[in-house]
Order: structure tokens, then sequence, then C-alpha cells
């Protein structure tokens, strides 16, 4: 449905009938989103585990969003995700969508968040209870602190994964 609806799109933008005018400019993404861009090493805990993954983060999708691609370093790879994070002026929201290699079920919903001077922040509602997650850039040290926490019924975060990301 969705790809009928953009090629409809291209076919009357074509045709004259929708001007440059009617497709919305996809604005420059955050500093901090920038500042994700290239290869990383990330290494931490999930759950108390050491885990360490290689990262690659980039513009995708003329810019309107920052792709990030996670792959941890075990032979075989036991952990596969991919982050879109993009950036809504005119709300000023940050939304991500996190799909991994757990499957479909748990690539829903999206988060919602914001972005400040060094840090990405959004919390994905899953079904079985939020996750916060806060990614703080380190332009002294370029490197990345990324906190990731399960909401409590208390209102509390409760550690679930904590990585250090610095560039090979």
């Amino acid at each position: 449905m969705r790809f009928a609806a953009i090629v409809g799109a291209a076919m009357l933008l074509a045709a004259g009938a929708l001007s440059a005018q009617d497709h919305p400019k996809i604005p420059d993404r955050p500093a901090p989103l920038k500042a994700l861009d290239g290869e990383w090493v990330m290494s931490g805990d999930v759950m108390g585990e050491p885990v360490t993954y290689r990262m690659v983060a980039g513009p995708t999708l003329h810019g309107a969003f920052t792709e990030i691609h996670m792959n941890d370093v075990q032979v075989p790879s036991q952990y596969e995700a991919r982050v879109l994070i993009g950036y809504d002026t005119e709300s000023g929201t940050v939304i991500a969508h996190w799909m991994d290699s757990f499957g479909a079920k748990h690539s829903v919903p999206h988060g919602t968040g914001s972005v400040s001077a060094n840090t990405v922040q959004f919390t994905i509602p899953y079904e079985s209870g939020a996750f916060l997650d806060t990614f703080t850039y380190s332009p002294d040290t370029d490197t990345w602190l990324f906190v990731l926490e399960a909401a409590q019924p208390d209102g509390e975060g409760k550690h679930f994964a904590r990585y250090t990301a610095h560039r090979p």
C-alpha cells in the first residue's frame, strides 16, 4: 500500500500535478546525530554479560534518518540491530525505529524523544515495558556512552545495557 502511494506520488510529480514545494524538504540532521557518523567499536554489557559490537552509522533515506548498524563480534554473530533515528524539526521530536535479530514482533512500536547539545534520548514503549535509551557524545574524547534502561512500575529505570563506543 505504501509503495503504491509513493509510486503514485512520483507519477503525479512527473505529470506536473505536484510541484517541488509539495515534497517536504528534509532538514539538516542535528549535531549529535552527525557525530554518530562513522565506524565504532562498542564495548560494555547487556544485563551484566560482557559484549562487543562493531557499529557503523551515517545518514540514510536522503538524510531523513541516521542509521546505526550494530553487529556483535562473535563468529557467528549472536546479535544484530539496525536503528533508524530521525528528527522532526517542527515538533523538536526524535523518532527512533529499533529493529534487531529478535524479529518483527520486537521491532514495534517506534520510540520518541529529544535531542540536546550532546545527547539523543528516546523511549520505546514496548508492550512488556518501556525502554529509555540515552546516547551521550563526549566531543573531547570522541566517544559515546549508550545507556539502555528498562522502566520499572515505580517509574525508575533499571539497568539493561551500557556501552562505550570509540573509533577503531
